[in-house]
């Protein structure tokens, strides 16, 4: 079953019920690794050690025991730990990865796993450790830990842990002993990569209409020009995303008597934060099409080592190389950050009075300073991701001896592109209610229908200011009706889908 971006969650919870029904790819591989063991063929990681230690071979005696060194061994993780969210999704795509057929791991760990999944025991992780090459090795051995009766799992609120020997008795399960190749084909993978990828980028499809949303609300409260967003312009620079959002705008402001009010005011041009609205967000958005085909390709994919394949040939690669996710996490971060970037020029731009809007957004300041600070707070995100947005698929420092002398730091890249992208959320969270400010001082006109949804739904929720008050609470409401995703599809439910 193909995982895809937009239905991440739903995709990956049917090939899970799937694999559970048919685990015949699980038993294929599996059988080919046990034939090979008979031959007592040297085979990376199965009876050998692991990576510099590749040439030295480990007697039957001691298989077993030595993937279960493995897990131990690389349990070496640090930082905070991985968000339950992200941690039950690295554990789904494991899983998914698995029984693709190619791991050759034991049927009664797989089945382990799958157990772990059902009854929400989600392995806790550390964030840092991993260099993103021979896998997420650090985080997934974390993952594994519960397997022999080590770690730690996430309570059911994801607010603490519980000792994995603990969750285990209450379920009246014992460890179980990692067949030989078991300990590899848990570690070796780049679930940490992928999972933040997917996770960040399963959230930016509804951000990307929201950017765009907010946008023209502040497009209207400034009495921007609609004629920037001309389908004729877009046609002869036809790159897709700059055509999709000139469309969602010309949408959103149907039926505006804001637009017509200004239509023959003389002005020339706008500022770039709204005439350039479809280029710059249209470049994020192609941008993170890009990245999204690389993360669905590596969530279908196959990144463990060695791999079994069905002719019974036991092949070592380098399919958990992170070089692929690392390069596009690095692009997601910049793409994403521009959305915080041109979107704080906006907030900055309804604060100085254009067109009829009080200066600050309140009519009585000097005893108020209005909307002036949550405009810093958006400065200093936007700076923040410049750092944050630093490539770290440029960096490589070699490991194991030297044996693997390339690594992507791809799972930096992937640690980093989430914080980017919550402080993406928050600055669009801070533009979107003080659009919603401005547009207040416009009525009676009405802005284009799209927008006249959107601005009555935050009023539903953040009410207008007319005085100094607290504004931490504007902007966390404001951020948790971006994360509901509610208000794009109310405007899509009465309006039309936007791109």
């Amino acid at each position: 079953m193909k995982i895809t971006i937009p239905s991440l969650y739903e995709d990956l919870s049917n090939s899970i019920s799937d694999l559970k029904r048919d685990k015949s790819s699980i038993r294929t591989s599996r059988d080919i690794v046990e034939e090979a063991l008979d031959r007592d063929e040297p085979m990376y990681g199965i009876n050998t050690g692991f990576g510099a230690l590749a040439n030295k071979r480990v007697s039957g005696k001691q298989l077993m025991q030595l993937q279960r060194n493995l897990i131990l061994s690389h349990s070496v993780g640090v930082g905070d730990l991985i968000h339950k969210d992200i941690s039950q999704l690295m554990l789904q795509l494991k899983i998914h990865a698995l029984g693709l057929g190619n791991s050759g791991i034991s049927e009664k760990t797989f089945d382990r796993l799958i157990y772990f999944f059902e009854h929400d025991l989600i392995p806790a992780m550390p964030e840092k450790g991993s260099v993103g090459a021979s896998g997420d090795l650090a985080p997934l051995a974390h993952m594994a830990l519960p397997l022999l009766g080590y770690g730690l799992f996430w309570n059911k609120e994801g607010t603490d842990t519980i000792p994995a020997e603990k969750v285990l008795n209450e379920h009246g399960l014992n460890p179980i002993d990692l067949q030989p190749k078991d300990g590899l084909s848990l570690i070796n993978g780049t679930q940490l990569m992928s999972g933040y990828g997917a996770y960040v980028l399963e959230k930016s499809l509804n951000l990307m209409k929201a950017s765009d949303l907010i946008a023209a609300m502040s497009l209207e409260a400034l009495q921007g020009s609609i004629k920037p967003f001309d389908e004729r312009i877009h046609e002869i620079r036809p790159h897709k995303g700059q055509q999709e959002v000139a469309r969602n705008v010309r949408e959103l402001l149907v039926d505006s008597e804001i637009l017509e009010s200004h239509r023959h005011c003389g002005k020339v041009q706008d500022p770039y934060c709204l005439r350039c609205v479809p280029q710059v967000h249209g470049a994020s958005r192609d941008g993170l099409r890009y990245c999204r085909e690389v993360i669905e390709t590596e969530l279908n994919s196959v990144t463990d080592n060695p791999l079994v394949f069905e002719n019974g040939d036991i092949i070592s690669g380098g399919n958990f190389h992170g070089q692929p996710l690392a390069l596009a996490l690095d692009h997601a971060k910049i793409a994403l950050a521009e959305f915080a970037s041109i979107s704080e020029r906006r907030t900055y731009l309804l604060l100085e009075g254009h067109d009829g809007l009080p200066k600050l957004l309140m009519e009585e300041t000097g005893i108020n300073s209005g909307f002036m600070i949550p405009q810093y707070t958006s400065a200093s995100l936007v700076s923040e991701n410049k750092v944050l947005c630093h490539p770290s698929s440029v960096d490589s420092i070699p490991t194991s001896l030297g044996q693997e002398d390339h690594v992507s730091m791809g799972s930096i890249s992937a640690l980093k592109l989430l914080e980017v992208y919550q402080n993406v959320e928050q600055v669009l969270a801070i533009e979107l209610f003080t659009a919603a400010q401005a547009l207040d001082f416009r009525k009676p006109l009405k802005p284009g229908t799209g927008v006249e949804i959107a601005h009555e739904y935050v009023r539903d929720i953040i009410p207008h200011a007319t005085t100094d008050h607290y504004f931490k609470d504007d902007i966390s409401k404001a951020v948790e009706l971006l994360q509901s995703r509610n208000m794009v599809k109310e405007v899509e439910q009465e309006l039309c889908p936007l791109e």
